[in-house]
């Protein structure tokens, strides 16, 4: 079983940056592809970013690409999301999420606030 805990988030201005970190337990985190999902209020939750278990591919939704960055350090067992340029439109709940095969487990979530 893997266990995920999100932080990192806040508030912040637009055009600012924000690190999220998703810190994992288990020891088979680094079989996990990891990836990075929000949810904004009335809204479903979204698919934002995902990375591989080695680190060498990654994948973005549209509104990520070019603003946002994912990598792991799987001897942390830790997932970040690096954003930039935030908009107030990634205002949101950000969740990670560690997937292998029919194994699926969410974090908590960490709130990304972003004013104009």
């Amino acid at each position: 079983q893997v266990q995920m805990v999100e932080s990192g988030g806040g508030l912040v201005q637009a055009g600012g940056s924000l690190r999220l970190a998703c810190a994992g337990s288990g020891r088979d985190f680094s079989r996990y592809v990891i990836g990075w999902f929000r949810q904004a209020p009335g809204k479903e939750r979204s698919f934002v970013a995902a990375i591989s278990y080695s680190g060498l591919t990654t994948t973005y939704a549209d509104s990520a690409t070019g603003r946002f960055a994912i990598s792991r350090d799987n001897g942390k067992k830790t997932v970040y999301l690096q954003m930039n340029s935030l908009k107030p439109e990634d205002t949101a709940v950000y969740y990670c999420n560690a997937l292998r095969g029919v194994l699926n487990y969410w974090g908590q979530g960490t709130q990304v606030t972003v004013s104009s």
